[in-house]
């Protein structure tokens, strides 16, 4: 019965979100747009990779910017505006009256806008096989399944820590600036602006111990068939997610005893 009453609940969230979502699919496809950044550093780490050796082909660049850009429309999170901008204006008092943790709302709304934006990445993709179409691989079933899954385990985990750093709103009023600074770090070690196999060895097995890589690098390598070590990074990321759950857990204890419903 329990379990029946939760799968009831997250089908109503889900489609309920989804259907916002689809409101708005041409705000969906600008911002999809606006992650093109993999595309824009691919070309510089092609005309680098014509008078260095960095480890990486043309080829093997092209297919590993594709799939950041891949990895990226599925590990967008904003929680920490919204749940700011609700706290702050008082609406996290509507939430706190449901029966429902206000993160399961934020959680299914991310999952019902990824949904949303799916249609719209095939077919940007098909658009970058058909501009370079000796790029053109299909994953085997084994390599693309273990890569769904790790995406998904990436985007957990990327969603967790920014929803820790939400609950800072608590105290300040400016939460989402900790988020920026912390986007700083984020888009040079996750392996957004090159792959870390072209990091000095020393500072690639540092970062490998962050969680940076595992959010956008560690899935994209699988992806386009690089030897990387699975299972050891699911368990660094299953253990970062531990601990930033414990310290969300102590964050909203916290906050709510001392949250009055500012701007309600």
């Amino acid at each position: 019965m329990q379990l029946r009453y939760i799968l009831r609940v997250a089908t109503t969230l889900f489609s309920t979100y989804y259907a916002y979502m689809l409101e708005y699919r041409a705000e969906l496809f600008i911002w999809l747009l606006s992650n093109s950044l993999p595309f824009i550093l691919m070309g510089a780490w092609l005309k680098a990779s014509e008078n260095g050796s960095f480890g990486f082909t043309a080829l093997e660049f092209i297919r590993y910017f594709l799939a950041v850009f891949v990895v990226r429309q599925f590990n967008i999170v904003w929680v920490i505006w919204d749940f700011e901008r609700e706290l702050i204006s008082g609406q996290l008092s509507h939430r706190l009256l449901q029966p429902i943790d206000p993160f399961w709302h934020h959680l299914i709304n991310h999952i019902a806008e990824r949904f949303a934006r799916l249609p719209m990445l095939v077919v940007l993709i098909a658009l970058f096989f058909a501009l370079y179409p000796q790029s053109f691989w299909v994953p085997s079933w084994s390599t693309g399944l273990m890569a769904a899954f790790i995406v998904m385990i990436a985007f957990l985990l990327r969603f967790l820590i920014q929803y820790t750093f939400g609950l800072l709103s608590f105290w300040t009023e400016r939460a989402s600036a900790i988020e920026q600074l912390w986007f700083l770090t984020y888009i040079f070690l996750s392996g957004i602006i090159a792959p870390l196999d072209v990091f000095p060895p020393l500072v690639r097995d540092i970062v490998l111990w962050t969680p940076f890589p595992y959010m956008v690098y560690f899935p994209a390598a699988l992806l386009v068939g690089k030897a990387i070590a699975v299972w050891q990074g699911v368990g660094i990321m299953a253990a970062w997610m531990g601990i930033f759950f414990v310290i969300s857990r102590w964050l909203w204890r916290k906050g709510i005893q001392q949250y009055s419903g500012m701007g309600a």
